[in-house]
């Protein structure tokens, strides 16, 4: 370790405290505390180059412990990420590069929207599968042209959150070699001592996931730490957990080891106290040495000249394998979207009952075998959710070339990984569940939407058409609660055509999250539907008269074919209506004005939405003169077609209900 090494450390110190303090908001505690590890770790064992942040080799670095965010700007400041010190000025300030915590695309050099404590833990196993599957499929003898780390770096609370155990657990189980967590351990929590609610053996935990466990009991010692990574980097049979002993808010006498550091400003007098405790001028703000940039700017050179390394090797590679080149530059390039929606197969199917996540399932094992970046896998129900991708293998300790993955019973860090395999590059991934599950998943799907990255989720059972498992099993606001997320596309199709429309959605959706919510039980094929799904919402069976129509009723999914046989009826006695089929409010909400009046004239008040779910959302389609039939109570444990009319969705209730809105 050399006094420049640690003068680096301090100005980390000190400018994430200069931060802090001039936004009068933050959390010092971590960056003053963990800037050691990270640094060291930065400088000296990451393998990245600042002038091409996107490099497909480089070592992945997620802050989990995202509140520390100044920490990390303070890194991609002075490592020459194109953070200028104006930018560090601005922390925490309305339309800065520098926000409250880590957000992907917002700022370069930022791999993972963090915050929510333990989510980045499960991303970065994401990212490390990510990793080992591309290793698998493109690496041949003496060009492993995929090969790097992944670092992660968090604290008490990351350990604390259950998401991290999932994702652990299955980490260690698949020997995910190319992981490495650095866990700063300060024993500090913002209600005190960890020791008040936190006194678990996180060493003995991790050992019993399967992790190589790596102390360093100087959270200071630059040359333990450095020790620690090596010894973390050649053991590649299994992840690897250094436990890094940290004092929280290091280096401020009045702060240090106290929980008041953790998410507070040091105050004007502490922050120079700090200074003058670190060698740091205290009347100098947002000051960095030229020595430490001139030191810094000479250590990222290693990470050019491994770029470089790696383009000669891939360039020797590309002309030895030009299939598998191939391969490669369509798995690193967005879904080509003519392809998809010309796909005579795709749009193909029987016409006979079927259900959705059926019908699902044979055309997620077409667009296998289109996409040869798509992976996935189900939270140990890939049979009943019809997500398995047949002939291809499953992701497991040894042989990572599989495409189907074992997510076990493990919703919420599943829906975390998945964001990792998807940031990570070269894979579009899928998970799936059931619906009335997917409030497990719901923190994760919500950063996607952050992130806007295109991950897809196979929900289904997607109503009280789950039957005989009760109200436990039927999801009843779930709907609502991921509609009301922005950045998000929700499908409920009615059939097959529907169905694939969600799927082309899905996979040509580029910033946007999409959930497939689907049946159990069969439905029918609809001569009405059509490609115009795509728009969210359509005309599925038009009124006979459709300028002179008495009203509109509106359906999603399973209720389509119930609203059409709705509309027959009413048709004989005389009422004319027109079926508008929603399968995704959210993309219908994306089309022109002009469309959405041709689709629902605002002159047609007669209106009435059906949908075996709950009512929260269709006031802004059936209006003050509208009516729904929907679900306002939990389920019952009962067969599906009992519960169907015990609820009320039957022909002769949704007659009724129209009758009552026309006053008939």
């Amino acid at each position: 370790m050399s006094n420049l090494d640690m003068k680096c450390v301090n100005a980390i110190r000190v400018l994430s405290a200069d931060a802090i303090q001039k936004a009068n908001s933050g959390h010092p505690g971590l960056p003053l505390g963990a800037a050691p590890m990270a640094f060291e770790l930065w400088a000296h064992h990451m393998k990245h180059n600042p002038k091409n942040p996107q490099w497909a080799n480089r070592d992945r670095f997620i802050l989990s412990g995202g509140h520390g965010s100044a920490m990390l700007y303070s890194l991609l400041h002075l490592f020459g990420y194109g953070l200028t010190m104006e930018d560090m000025k601005s922390f925490r300030q309305d339309g800065s590069l520098t926000p409250g915590h880590p957000e992907y695309r917002h700022t370069v050099g930022v791999e993972a929207t963090t915050g929510p404590l333990g989510a980045g833990m499960s991303m970065a196993v994401g990212m490390a599968m990510a990793e080992a599957h591309l290793a698998a499929v493109f690496n041949r003898p003496g060009f492993d042209i995929v090969d790097h780390y992944t670092f992660v770096l968090g604290g008490d609370g990351c350990l604390m959150e259950g998401i991290s155990s999932e994702a652990f657990s299955l980490a260690g189980t698949l020997g995910l070699g190319k992981l490495i967590v650095l866990y700063d351990s300060n024993k500090i929590s913002i209600e005190g001592s960890t020791d008040i609610a936190f006194t678990e053996n996180v060493e003995k935990r991790m050992e019993a996931f399967g992790f190589q466990t790596i102390t360093v009991e100087d959270g200071n010692d630059l040359a333990a730490i450095g020790k620690a990574i090596d010894i973390a980097k050649k053991d590649t049979s299994r992840p690897s957990f250094i436990t890094i002993k940290t004092e929280i808010g290091y280096g401020c006498p009045a702060k240090q080891g106290k929980a008041s550091a953790h998410g507070e400003p040091l105050g004007e007098e502490n922050v120079r106290a700090l200074k003058e405790n670190l060698d740091f001028d205290p009347d100098k703000s947002f000051y960095i040495p030229e020595e430490v940039y001139d030191y810094v700017k000479k250590g990222t050179a290693f990470g050019a000249e491994k770029e470089k390394a790696w383009d000669e090797l891939f360039a020797a590679y590309a002309e030895k394998f030009p299939e598998q080149k191939k391969l490669w530059d369509t798995c690193h390039s967005e879904v080509d979207e003519e392809a998809i929606l010309e796909d005579k197969v795709l749009w193909e199917h029987e016409d006979k009952p079927q259900a959705t996540r059926a019908l699902s399932g044979i055309i997620l094992n077409h667009l296998k075998d289109v996409l040869p970046q798509l992976v996935g896998g189900s939270a140990d129900l890939a049979p009943s959710n019809k997500t398995e991708l047949k002939g291809e293998g499953f992701l497991q300790k040894g042989d990572y070339s599989g495409r189907n993955i074992h997510f076990g019973v493990r919703e919420l860090a599943m829906a975390g990984m998945e964001n990792g395999l998807t940031l990570h590059g070269g894979l579009k991934a899928f998970v799936a569940t059931f619906f009335v599950f997917s409030d497990y998943t719901k923190p994760m799907l919500r950063l996607a939407s952050l992130m806007k990255i295109p991950t897809m989720y196979v929900f289904t059972h997607d109503s009280i058409g789950v039957g005989e498992d009760g109200p436990t099993h039927e999801p009843i606001e779930q709907a609502a609660a991921l509609r009301a997320m922005p950045n998000f596309h929700l499908f409920r199709p009615a059939d097959a055509t529907e169905t694939a429309a969600a799927w082309a959605s899905a996979v040509l959706s580029r910033e946007t999250p999409t959930a497939l919510v689907l049946t159990r039980q069969n439905l029918p094929q609809l001569s009405g539907s059509s490609k115009e799904a795509l728009k969210g919402g359509y005309v599925i069976s038009e009124a006979k008269n459709a300028a002179s129509m008495d009203g509109i009723l509106i359906a999603t999914g399973s209720e389509v074919s119930l609203a059409i046989e709705a509309q027959e009826e009413l048709s004989r006695e005389g009422i004319d209506v027109r079926v508008v089929s929603m399968p995704c409010m959210d993309l219908f909400e994306e089309q022109t004005e002009e469309y959405k009046e041709s689709i629902l004239p605002k002159n047609v008040r007669a209106r009435v939405a059906v949908e075996a779910l709950s009512d929260f959302g269709w006031g802004k389609y059936v209006g003050l003169d509208g009516k729904t039939v929907t679900m306002t109570t939990f389920g019952a444990s009962a067969p599906a077609g009992l519960l169907f009319k015990k609820f009320g969705f039957t022909k002769e209730n949704v007659v009724k209900t129209f009758k009552e809105v026309v006053g008939k």
